[in-house]
């Protein structure tokens, strides 16, 4: 099995970061947006462990482990509010947030 470099790993990761950011910078929807930081948070923990791989140290993969964790931390949250957003609002658009308080 062939080793990714270190440069090709971070590359990759940050690719995924920007696509990620720019989704979540341009999009509307919460789904879509929870997709998003999914994306990002991924590529955090694709970074985490190429580098752990560099130095030959497991210290990446237990980062990303809780990289995961918080990961499922914020799908429990964020597929919470998406419901709350449809069963008040009728749609997922951030946007209408605003109309929630109270």
């Amino acid at each position: 099995m062939a080793a990714v470099s270190l440069n090709s790993g971070l590359i990759l990761a940050a690719i995924l970061f920007v696509i990620g950011f720019v989704g979540l910078v341009t999009r509307r929807n919460l789904i879509v947006m929870l997709a998003c930081i999914e994306i990002m948070l991924n590529a955090a923990g694709l970074a985490f462990v190429v580098a752990g791989a560099r130095w030959g140290r497991a210290d990446g993969q237990v980062m990303f482990l809780f990289v995961l964790a918080m990961a499922a931390a914020e799908v429990a949250v964020g597929l919470a509010l998406a419901i709350r957003f449809r069963k008040t609002l009728g749609r997922l658009d951030i946007d209408e947030a605003d109309e929630m308080r109270g």
